[in-house]
């Protein structure tokens, strides 16, 4: 048994593997890293506010990757979120556009930013 289909699911299963491996990757060598897709407008409001905190930040437009939507997938299943912007600080996911925008109205996130040295600290 077997034959076509089960070769089929093992490459999506290794598809998968590689691009969650990817994107840990991209997260633990990256202060700040927004996953993004470059038409979406929330995604833009993210990448807007970041640059004028002057963050240092990496962006993953998951558009323009060949292999964007196996890392999209990757994504919802390591942190249960599948849609973009898809925010992480430091190593942990913040979130997406609300909770970032939400975070920087209470004053959480540029201290956040400080901390992983994606902004220099006002001394």
């Amino acid at each position: 048994m077997g034959g076509i289909w089960s070769s089929t699911s093992e490459e999506s299963k290794l598809g998968f593997e590689m691009a969650l491996a990817k994107a840990k990757e991209i997260v633990s060598s990256n202060p700040v890293v927004v996953f993004s897709k470059s038409h979406c407008p929330y995604c833009t409001r993210v990448k807007q506010l970041l640059n004028k905190l002057g963050a240092a930040f990496k962006v993953v437009e998951l558009d323009v990757e060949s292999d964007g939507s196996e890392i999209q997938s990757a994504l919802a299943e390591w942190t249960g979120q599948r849609t973009v912007p898809n925010v992480f600080i430091n190593g942990n996911q913040i979130g997406g556009c609300d909770k970032t925008m939400e975070m920087h109205s209470s004053g959480k996130l540029v201290p956040l930013l400080t901390e992983a040295g994606a902004i220099a600290s006002a001394s």
